[in-house]
């Protein structure tokens, strides 16, 4: 293993911080004058631009790391973990992009107010908070894995970089910037990864010696995982990609209905070269370094390579934490403002957006306290987007079966199924049930059980928005 010395380690911090100058120089140019322009871009943003924001959301610094440490000890169908991303954007594209785009709402609480009143925003948007602060604690360990390994540095030391440079750096833009500098950010993500495969292929001698030396699992269509665990990982993506606050919100960027349901198709298109990629790396890994943590699968890599190319990936693998941490946090940051803040206190569109960039900041750094108790990165993963997943199912409902439109029914599945699903994450999935399955039952069949006490509950609709709420919203922003 190559060592890097004090020059080395100069050159690659010396290519780090140029590149977040000059990108956080970018999103000062493009900057979010306005809440509209923060929030969802001005409703301007070309589909291709939408569609590689949405890829790098989805395959962020968490997805990134998280495959390879999985692909480390279950083989290289550890890549489904991406490729449901990929069939969730196109189902989501084929059933539900055009939809939401035309309610006026670029929040899924909005959303589901629209069908079931106030107070089940309310609970959306807590649900919805909940998951995605999990979701940004995943990103910051899986930041900090390859910032630690490049500099040298431990863990937690590496997390507050992390939290420091990409909570400035996303505040400040909103989405307008954000989605436009995701551009350099994926062109990025997308050569650190040749660079890394590359790298991997030439010390193995290819994929024949793996083949022919490692346990067969490594290599099949499930490894070691089974169709239960490949089956939970599609049905949770997907249900994910279906509600999740940050997809919602790039979407309503766009500039028409049609070019939202295109950026979908495109970003599921994106997705599964690099998920085949990223399983290769973790497999590479093992055959190369078998008694290394799997967290350190794809960060290894580095250590094997001249400065420059270490730098150019580690860069890489720092864009893809800005991509990752920004739309997150931005989610977070929009529904706190929309659901809670601007209901209170009603400020002036400055106020708004000012207050906006005050709550972002705070919402950068919350993750960093529960850095140090995070588990497998991946598990960590689909257990938000289990949570997430319960959202879809209530939201789901509610369009698809009109019968089921009792507020109550629809609060009660939220709380519930999202308190059966983290106690069942907790509990390590008895009974070998995985807590995807959990999220994907338990807010139907409380939604069932509702409606079977109260088969007639007018007052189950007391609180269901006006008709006028979509074009509300529609001219507001």
């Amino acid at each position: 293993m190559n060592q890097f010395g004090a020059l080395d380690t100069a050159i690659i911090i010396a290519m780090v911080v140029v590149y977040i100058l000059a990108t956080s120089w970018l999103s000062v140019r493009l900057r979010s004058k306005t809440t509209g322009e923060f929030m969802v871009a001005g409703r301007a943003a070309p589909a291709l631009v939408i569609a590689i924001l949405l890829m790098s959301e989805f395959i962020g610094a968490k997805s990134t790391i998280g495959t390879s440490q999985e692909a480390f000890k279950v083989g290289i169908a550890a890549s489904w973990s991406v490729i449901a991303a990929s069939i969730g954007f196109l189902l989501f594209g084929l059933f539900m992009a055009k939809r939401l785009y035309k309610s006026g709402e670029f929040t899924i609480s909005g959303f589901v107010a629209q069908k079931y009143g106030k107070t089940a925003k309310l609970v959306v948007s807590a649900v919805m908070i909940y998951a995605l602060l999990i979701v940004n604690v995943g990103n910051y360990v899986s930041g900090a894995a390859a910032i630690s390994t490049v500099l040298k540095v431990n863990l937690p030391t590496a997390a507050i970089i992390t939290a420091i440079v990409s909570t400035i750096y996303f505040a400040y833009g909103g989405l307008k910037s954000v989605l436009y500098v995701t551009i350099f950010h994926s062109a990025m993500k997308i050569l650190g990864i040749g660079i890394l495969v590359w790298v991997a292929l030439s010390m193995t001698g290819g994929i024949a010696p793996m083949v022919s030396s490692m346990p067969e699992h490594y290599f099949t269509w499930n490894g070691a995982l089974g169709g239960g665990t490949i089956g939970a990982w599609i049905i949770g993506t997907a249900g994910a990609i279906f509600s999740t606050q940050f997809i919602i919100q790039a979407i309503s960027g766009a500039r028409s209905g049609e070019d939202a349901r295109k950026s979908t198709l495109i970003a599921a298109a994106l997705c599964v070269p690099i998920a085949l990629a990223l399983g290769l790396l973790g497999v590479s890994a093992k055959f190369l370094f078998p008694d290394i943590k799997g967290l350190y699968a794809l960060p290894i890599f580095l250590q094997h390579m001249n400065p420059v190319l270490a730098g150019v990936v580690t860069v890489s693998l720092v864009a893809s934490i800005f991509v990752s941490v920004s739309t997150v946090a931005l989610a977070i940051a929009s529904l706190v403002v929309k659901d809670f803040y601007v209901p209170r206190y009603h400020p002036t569109p400055e106020r708004e957006l000012a207050a906006t960039r005050w709550i972002s900041l705070v919402v950068g750094f919350i993750p960093l306290i529960f850095v140090l108790f995070v588990p497998q990165i991946l598990a960590l993963s689909f257990f938000t987007r289990a949570l997430r997943l319960t959202v879809t199912v209530v939201a789901l409902m509610g369009i698809y079966l009109p019968f089921f439109n009792s507020a109550r029914g629809a609060i009660a599945a939220l709380v519930l199924a999202t308190i059966a699903t983290s106690v069942w994450y907790l509990l390590d999935n008895p009974f070998g049930i995985d807590n995807m399955y959990i999220a994907l039952a338990a807010p139907a069949l409380v939604m069932v059980i509702e409606r079977l006490i109260f088969p007639s509950t007018p007052g189950g609709r007391q609180e269901r928005a006006a008709p006028e709420l979509g074009q509300a919203a529609r001219q507001q922003h």
